[in-house]
């Protein structure tokens, strides 16, 4: 009882609108979203009961902005059980992809399933439960690298040169979540520290979620991030939408201001890289 309690139920995302008919660069590619299903059983414990969003709500989301393509993220809320998410890649290998969480003792077999099904990365939570984290990365990481794969790591600012180790000492490519939940309102060293993951070529961050990156008033602070970062890192970072906004509980953003501040944030020069051909680079090569 104690763990259901601890896994308030989210808010939905906001009704969609797009008053100022905002779309975004052709080929634009969303790097990062859950869906659900509500017959399929959640874990126990777990950090939050979701909304049941399905890949047809995503898709309408998609078709309002002009997004061509996405990458469904194995939500912490399903463990190990990836079914909701293969069900949802079934049939659409031209425009998804996927990210599943699995234990180090699956069979070559079940890897290689998963990768005739688009799967193209393991992730490793180390902020929710019923993740996987890293005691699990030196066992997968060269079985996931031979299949051409990467890890994707939600992590707090303070793992961030963890996961520069890791990725140097295992050959592999590594993906940050959300920008590595940065304070951006106080940053500290984090902002360098994850430039120097990306100074590696071995690492990509997600530029998604600023409503999980400090105050309320994120969105300067966003884009004074974002400005750093692109100038020297264009072709390491991509964009999601984090679709649907999991673990807000008292405020929902509205998905045109997220979708009107990325526009905003990123340069022109850098946006046909980081909305489009740094995920056709990382996810859709096969």
């Amino acid at each position: 009882m104690a763990d259901l309690l601890d896994a308030p139920l989210c808010l939905p995302p906001r009704p969609l609108r797009n008053p100022a008919n905002l779309r975004l660069p052709p080929n634009t590619c969303d790097a990062h979203f859950h869906v659900f299903a509500r017959e399929a059983p959640l874990a126990s414990p777990r950090s939050y009961t979701p909304e049941m969003l399905t890949i047809e709500n995503w898709l309408t989301l998609a078709d309002t902005f002009g997004i061509a393509r996405g990458v469904l993220v194995q939500p912490s809320v399903y463990g190990l059980d990836n079914r909701v998410l293969l069900a949802a890649l079934a049939g659409r290998r031209d425009r998804l992809r996927g990210v599943v969480v699995i234990p180090p003792e699956t069979t070559d077999a079940e890897l290689r399933r998963l990768d005739s099904s688009g799967v193209r990365a393991v992730r490793f939570n180390l902020c929710n439960k019923s993740g996987i984290g890293f005691d699990a990365f030196a066992e997968l990481a060269p079985r996931i690298r031979a299949l051409g794969w990467h890890a994707q790591f939600q992590i707090s600012p303070e793992a961030i040169g963890t996961v520069t180790e890791l990725t140097a000492r295992h050959d592999i490519t590594g993906v940050i979540d959300h920008l590595a939940f940065i304070p951006l309102d106080s940053p500290g060293t984090a902002l360098e520290d994850l430039a120097r993951a990306l100074e590696t070529g071995r690492v990509y961050a997600k530029i998604s979620a600023p409503y999980r990156l400090g105050s309320a008033k994120y969105d300067a602070n966003f884009k004074r991030a974002l400005s750093m970062l692109t100038v020297c890192y264009p072709t390491r970072l991509l964009w999601a939408s984090d679709w649907p906004h999991t673990e807000l509980f008292e405020t929902m953003p509205e998905d045109d201001d997220l979708i009107a501040l990325s526009l905003d944030a990123l340069p022109a020069e850098a946006q046909a890289a980081i909305f489009a051909d740094n995920a056709q680079n990382l996810y859709f090569q096969h």
